[in-house]
């Protein structure tokens, strides 16, 4: 989720350079609207978008599933006190949240007690607020709130201002930014946003009334009186000190020349590259904690199953072909489903012949396909995808280990699991916030073809435990690499560590 919302500000922000730098000078008020609305709605999903095509072309590497090392099995980390186990960054989320959708509603309140307790006179398309003893003049959807102070001339001239607002339901759009800002309480760029779209509101406006009015009259009357102002970001404003310089500069400014709309073609580029690079960034999964069912047994997803007599959280398959379905890494299962694909692999781990590969099933369950059913030339065709687990039975040399035979496989496990053993502080986890039971750390790396170690990556309960695993794999000695029809090639590789938290 972080990385989500770091994705989300960064794009609002290269979003805002290109309007203030190449848009908000131009006449172009309506695109302009729309360029600020649409932008930072893209910004919600351009990260969500993930073009695999573009991941699976950049490079081909193996990947290889190695046993599951347990840290000192009699070994108990104690439970730490209640207090330990609170999420303060989930706390302080909620927290802010709580606070601004309060101000929100107190606002909204305040705007609801000015309708109910003044005079309210009902016009066509719209209902006259009159506020007395002020000269305060917004609009907030079909209302009007006009100071009786405001004098008759003015007032006309005024109520043709906000009925554009009306018309353009201008307020539509501040709403959902106060709503964005009340969600995302933290994001500077929401506010940045409003503020630039409420002064495009207004240059729609002044541009329409001042076409049916004379405009130096129009502007005479914005300077000759200082109107009150409502505190509210999500009312439409007549008058505000801050943007009356530039209302009058941009009601005075010669059109903009049609060729200048090409401005806009530059999000085309723009919108390229940022789908490359959430291509090409780390997929967060949202793992949703399945729940224990009774076992199935598919020869086919079209096909009723057979049931078993013990509960799982995954289905099995053993079809002669692979399910046309998606396949899902390691990565992507919750960590309930990891533990049981880990205890299936254990079993197989000395039958070269059995690959195993996690497809979606059938009601919101996943299954574990057996490869061994799948002959070398449908293997042949299967595509591969950077990071799939791939078994070592493809490799025709195994990456060698400092100090083992070239090639034994074997002897690479035993090393890299007395090489975590010896090196791995487990007393690290003593005063950490984390939950009772298992905990798993999966360190995933890449044995590059010059046999250093790259790419690495780490998933752990706590980011002292996931600094200290990604140490652990820097230091690892540099290898001697595995070869693939006489090449020599990337081999990547998931490491898990298991300990217990009682």
């Amino acid at each position: 989720m972080l990385t989500y919302i770091i994705q989300v500000i960064l794009f609002q922000v290269l979003f805002l350079v290109i309007y203030d730098f190449a848009l908000s000078k131009e006449t172009f008020f309506s695109k302009n609207r729309w360029y600020l609305i649409g932008t930072i709605l893209l910004s919600f999903l351009l990260p969500l978008i993930k073009i695999t095509t573009v991941k699976e072309t950049i490079t081909e590497e193996y990947l290889v599933l190695l046993p599951e090392i347990i840290l000192s099995p009699e070994k108990v980390i104690e439970k730490q006190q209640w207090y330990q186990s609170i999420n303060y960054l989930d706390f302080i989320f909620l927290g802010g949240l709580l606070v601004f959708l309060i101000v929100f509603l107190i606002k909204i309140t305040q705007l609801f007690n000015l309708v109910y307790k003044n005079n309210v006179v009902k016009k066509e398309g719209y209902s006259l607020v009159l506020i007395p003893n002020t000269t305060k003049a917004f609009s907030f959807f079909n209302f009007i709130f006009l100071g009786e102070k405001i004098s008759d001339e003015k007032t006309e001239k005024i109520i043709a201002h906000e009925l554009v607002h009306i018309n353009q339901k201008h307020s539509l759009d501040l709403l959902f930014f106060e709503i964005l800002k009340i969600v995302m309480w933290f994001n500077p760029m929401v506010r940045i946003y409003q503020k630039r779209i409420t002064l495009v509101h207004e240059f729609l406006s002044d541009e329409i009334v001042s076409k049916t009015a004379n405009q130096g009259n129009y502007i005479n009357n914005l300077l000759s009186e200082v109107f009150q102002v409502q505190e509210m970001s999500f009312v439409n404003q007549f008058y505000k000190n801050s943007l009356i310089k530039k209302r009058i500069a941009m009601m005075t400014k010669s059109r903009s020349k049609q060729s200048k709309q090409l401005k806009y073609l530059v999000l085309i580029p723009v919108l390229i590259s940022m789908l490359f690079y959430t291509a090409c960034s780390e997929k967060e999964s949202i793992s949703i904690s399945p729940v224990l069912e009774t076992q199935k047994i598919f020869t086919s997803l079209d096909k009723k199953p057979v049931e078993t007599d013990r509960q799982s959280y995954m289905d099995f398959y053993m079809g002669d072909k692979l399910p046309n379905t998606k396949e899902y890494s390691l990565e992507e299962l919750t960590e309930e489903e990891k533990e049981e694909f880990l205890a299936m692999t254990e079993k197989f781990k000395d039958n070269s012949t059995v690959q195993l590969k996690i497809f979606e099933g059938l009601n919101n369950r996943k299954v574990v396909a057996f490869s061994l059913f799948i002959n070398k030339s449908e293997l042949g065709k299967y595509e591969r995808k950077q990071g799939d687990m791939v078994p070592m039975i493809e490799l025709d040399v195994f990456p060698t280990f400092p100090g083992c035979s070239d090639g034994d496989k074997d002897c690479f496990s035993k090393s890299m699991t007395d090489y975590v053993k010896e090196n791995f502080d487990v007393s690290l986890a003593d005063n950490l916030n984390l939950r009772k039971g298992k905990q798993r750390i999966f360190v995933k790396f890449k044995i590059t073809k010059t046999g250093n170690i790259e790419d690495i990556e780490v998933r752990a309960p706590h980011p002292d435990l996931k600094s200290h695993a990604e140490q652990l794999a820097k230091n690892l000695p540099q290898m001697k690499p595995g070869e693939k029809d006489n090449k020599v090639v990337n081999v990547g590789y998931v490491l898990p560590i298991t300990f217990n938290v009682q």
